[in-house]
């Protein structure tokens, strides 16, 4: 008989599993944040996402930026551009790529959502000292380059 915990001892596996969970948590306190303003986590972070990009991001990039499958952000795009929050510009680096803006309306609705959470965010870091979210941020970073770089690896088999 094997020991079926094992797999569960190792270091990386509790991080991987704590990050899965603080995922789950992120998505379900952001879906009651920001179900007031008619959105859910999902559209948040795709507005969150055209955002960054200030309007140069093409649906294929904003998935790239977020780490999600491009099928899975069009068709949050596709809901948001339904519900008035988003619109499409030309690309002039490509012909049917169209370029991802905020609407008056999206802009509107990200920013209160923004506002809703700016609370959580300091009171993350007055939880936890600002040195420590940073050295953090940058092990997730790490982490996820390198099972982007196996995944990568993979394709090329």
């Amino acid at each position: 008989m094997t020991n079926d915990s094992a797999p569960f001892d190792h270091p990386a596996n509790a991080l991987v599993l704590e990050v899965f969970r603080l995922n789950g948590a992120l998505i379900r306190f952001g879906d009651a944040l920001v179900r007031p303003l008619g959105l859910t986590s999902a559209r948040w972070q795709v507005l969150g996402s055209i955002a960054h990009g200030r309007g140069t991001f093409s649906v294929a990039r904003l998935a790239d930026n977020m780490g999600l499958a491009r099928q899975s952000v069009q068709r949050v795009v596709d809901e948001l551009a339904d519900a008035g929050l988003v619109g499409f510009a030309p690309n002039p680096a490509h012909k049917r790529a169209k370029l991802v803006l905020m609407t008056p309306a999206g802009e509107d609705a990200f920013n209160r959502a923004s506002a809703l959470w700016r609370p959580v965010a300091e009171a993350m870091l007055a939880s936890l000292e600002a040195r420590r979210i940073a050295e953090t941020t940058e092990a997730l970073a790490t982490l996820r380059v390198q099972i982007e770089e196996r995944d990568m690896d993979r394709s090329e088999e």
